[in-house]
């Protein structure tokens, strides 16, 4: 019987194309993997309106995926949601959350889980994730957004010092992003589980709808005394806010409107603050607390108002 050892759940939203793509870069990197069953494949698609379900019903007659699960999610639940719906379809050992906006390189996904395997102490590990103009998105090798750490962040502190450990925290820059090493906390847009220690957490957290949702994770993993990693020798193409269209990269392929992305900037904003009163409101003192909020307030509006400007 074969023994299925990778689940990969790939969430889309109105990103037909490259979710295809992504879907097709798996299955001609990896064809041994995916003829004997050993990697399965699951899109859960957020009742996209682009023909994202017709698509990959077509795509799937002529597939030489094994075990392919095409999900209807009914609604776009969000991110936790929505790949949470992909799990009961899950028979690998371990699973990875991967962005629909990636191409994935040879022998990276047996890299990983060969890693993983190998250390079965760690709780969720990551590759390199590379934009188009061959930068590494530093979402996948993060720190947790502490008072310190945010300030340092967004006051520019941490672009003025990025190889400081002091400084520079969020993004931890002191460390060497072509090995292998521990961090704080890594990105949904290609997160290797053991299946066990999603069960354990608990998955997604659905109070996130979009943004901050890898980063409880992450925190939820630490909590219970597992590693997370960052495995700089192998690595993915990322372009980065495909769905939400608010990062320069992806402003070329993105289908989000105006709206869309006044909602998704929102959620993003109303994300700090729910990690912020889940996991720091009685860490640190009230004014502390009330000082990050401010900040997020301001910085939010600002945000905002920039996006009325484009428009």
């Amino acid at each position: 019987m074969t023994k299925t050892v990778l689940s990969i759940i790939i969430l889309t939203y109105n990103t037909k194309d490259i979710t295809i793509d992504a879907v097709r870069s798996i299955e001609e990197n990896y064809e041994r993997e995916i003829k004997n069953g050993y990697f399965q494949i699951i899109v859960c698609d957020n009742s996209s309106t682009d023909g994202t379900l017709k698509a990959f019903n077509e795509y799937k007659k002529s597939s030489s995926i094994k075990l392919f699960h095409i999900v209807d999610n009914g609604a776009n639940l969000g991110f936790s949601a929505g790949n949470n719906k992909g799990l009961p379809y899950v028979k690998g050992s371990h699973v990875l959350f991967l962005n629909p906006d990636t191409i994935v390189y040879k022998k990276t996904l047996t890299y990983m889980v060969d890693f993983m395997e190998k250390n079965p102490s760690v709780g969720a590990s990551t590759c390199k994730l590379v934009n188009k103009d061959g930068l590494v998105d530093f979402n996948c090798h993060r720190g947790f957004p502490t008072p310190w750490n945010a300030f340092c962040y967004f006051t520019g502190l941490q672009r003025l010092f990025p190889k400081s450990r002091l400084f520079a925290g969020y993004t931890q820059g002191w460390k060497d992003l072509n090995t292998t090493h521990e961090v704080d906390a890594i990105e949904g847009a290609f997160m290797l589980i053991p299946k066990k220690v999603g069960e354990k957490v608990d998955w997604w957290d659905e109070d996130y709808f979009f943004y901050g949702e890898d980063l409880q994770f992450c925190y939820n993993i630490k909590k219970v005394g597992l590693p997370i990693y960052y495995v700089g020798e192998v690595s993915i193409m990322h372009i980065g806010g495909a769905a939400s269209g608010i990062k320069k990269q992806s402003q070329g392929i993105t289908t989000a409107n105006i709206e869309t992305k006044k909602k998704l900037q929102q959620a993003r904003f109303n994300a700090m603050r729910i990690f912020y009163k889940k996991n720091y409101k009685n860490k640190y003192p009230f004014f502390i607390y009330y000082l990050i909020l401010l900040g997020v307030n301001l910085l939010e509006k600002k945000t905002l108002r920039s996006i009325r400007v484009s428009s």
